[in-house]
C-alpha cells in the first residue's frame, strides 16, 4: 500500500512524500510538489509492481544502449565466428554511434525508424543493421530483465528485393568441374564439390579442421556458424571418397583441412584459382556463395521439403529457403495428386 506524508520546508514550500510498500517487494519512493501527482503515482507504481512491470522500467533507465552493447560483445558475440561477430559489431557500433547515450527506456521505435531513414545502404543491408539492434534488445529483455519489450520488434523493415537465385544447370556444373580439375590448385576441385555437395558456406568450408570431421560415418560436425549453432553436416558419395582421399596426404603440423600455404593456421584463399575457372568454363555472373544456392536448388529439383534444406544449410527460419520454392513445384504438385488419389480414389 502506499503512504504519503506532507513535508513543510524553511521557506514554507510545501512538497509530498510518497512511499508504496508491498509484500515481497523493495519499498519504492518518489516527491512531488503536487498532491495529485504524488497520488497518481503512488497508484501507478502498486499496478506496475503488480503486474511485473515496475522494475524493468526502473531497469530500463538505469541502463544506456552502451551499456547493453557493451555487455552484448562480452556474452553474446563470443558465441559466433570470428566473420559474424566482425559483422554484426561493425553494424551495433554504427547504432552505438547514433544513440549509445540514450538510456534503454528512451528508445523508441520512433528514435529507431528516425535514423533508419538517413542510411544510405541498400534496403538489405539496412535489415541487416535492423535486424542486429533488436538482437540485442532480445537478450536485453529476455536474458538480463533490462526491458520489458523490444522498440525493435515495431520498427518497419524495408522492402527487400526478391533474393537472388543463381545456380549452375547441368551443362554449366560439368564445364566448370572439369576447369577447376584443371586448375593449379590440387584443392580447389575438392573444395568446389564439398560445397556443392553440403551448403556449406565458405567460411565453414575453408576453416574446417580435422577433429570436427567423421571419415567412417561420413559427417561433419560445425562448431562456429554464422547463426551461432553447432550444425552436423552430412558427408556422402564422391565428397566423401575424395576427403578420404585428401585424409591420406593430410599435413601433420596443422589441424585444417586446406591450410593456406604462407600460413599453416590460416585456411587457404581460393580466390583467385576460383576466378580462373569460372573465366575458362565461360560462366558469368557466379560467385562462391552461388555454390550454396546450388546446393539448395538441386536439393528443392530432388523433392526435399524446405524444411529439410532449411536444415542442411543451417537456416533458423524457412523464410531464407523460400525463394526455392518454385523448383519444388513438380514434387509439391505430386504430393497434392497423391492425397487427392487417397481421399477421394477413383471418383
Amino acid at each position: 500500500m502506499a503512504t504519503i506524508e506532507k513535508r513543510i520546508a524553511d521557506n514554507g514550500e510545501i512538497s509530498y512524500r510518497v512511499k508504496v510498500r508491498l509484500k515481497g517487494y523493495p519499498a519504492q519512493s518518489a516527491t512531488f510538489q503536487r498532491l495529485t501527482d504524488a497520488k497518481k503515482w503512488a497508484a501507478a507504481t502498486e499496478s506496475a509492481i503488480r503486474e511485473g512491470r515496475h522494475f524493468k522500467t526502473a531497469e530500463a533507465k538505469k541502463h544506456t544502449v552502451n551499456d547493453m552493447l557493451t555487455r552484448y560483445y562480452a556474452e553474446v558475440l563470443p558465441h559466433y565466428n570470428e566473420k559474424e561477430q566482425k559483422e554484426r559489431r561493425s553494424k551495433l557500433e554504427w547504432w552505438r554511434q547514433a544513440i549509445g547515450h540514450c538510456s534503454l527506456a528512451d528508445v523508441n521505435p520512433a528514435a529507431i525508424t528516425e535514423h533508419k531513414s538517413k542510411m544510405t545502404q541498400s534496403a538489405a543491408t539496412v535489415d541487416k543493421y535492423i535486424k542486429n539492434l533488436s538482437h540485442a534488445f532480445t537478450v536485453a529483455v529476455n536474458d538480463w530483465g533490462w526491458l520489458e519489450d523490444n522498440p525493435v520488434k515495431k520498427v518497419k523493415s524495408p522492402k527487400l528485393p526478391r533474393g537472388r537465385v543463381r545456380f549452375l544447370d547441368d551443362t554449366e556444373r560439368e564445364r566448370l568441374l572439369t576447369a577447376c580439375k584443371k586448375s593449379s590448385n590440387a584443392w580447389l576441385y575438392l573444395c568446389v564439390i564439398l560445397a556443392l555437395s553440403t551448403g556449406m558456406r565458405q567460411g565453414e568450408l575453408m576453416g574446417l579442421k580435422w577433429r570436427d570431421v567423421n571419415l567412417k560415418d561420413g559427417f561433419i560436425i560445425l562448431n562456429e556458424t554464422k547463426n551461432g549453432d553447432r550444425r552436423r553436416v552430412p558427408l556422402s558419395g564422391h565428397a566423401l571418397e575424395l576427403l578420404r582421399e585428401h585424409a591420406k596426404v593430410r599435413r601433420l603440423d596443422t589441424d585444417l583441412l586446406f591450410p593456406g600455404k604462407r600460413h599453416k593456421d590460416e585456411p587457404i584463399d581460393l580466390r583467385r584459382p576460383f576466378e580462373i575457372a569460372l573465366k575458362a568454363s565461360e560462366i558469368d555472373d557466379f560467385k562462391w556463395h552461388d555454390l550454396r544456392h546450388c546446393t539448395a536448388s538441386y536439393l528443392a529439383m530432388n523433392g526435399a521439403s524446405l524444411a529439410e534444406i532449411a536444415e542442411i544449410l543451417g537456416h533458423k527460419t524457412l523464410q531464407m529457403v523460400k525463394r526455392y520454392a518454385h523448383l519444388s513445384d513438380g514434387h509439391v504438385s505430386n504430393v497434392v495428386a497423391s492425397m487427392n488419389s487417397k481421399i477421394f480414389g477413383g471418383v
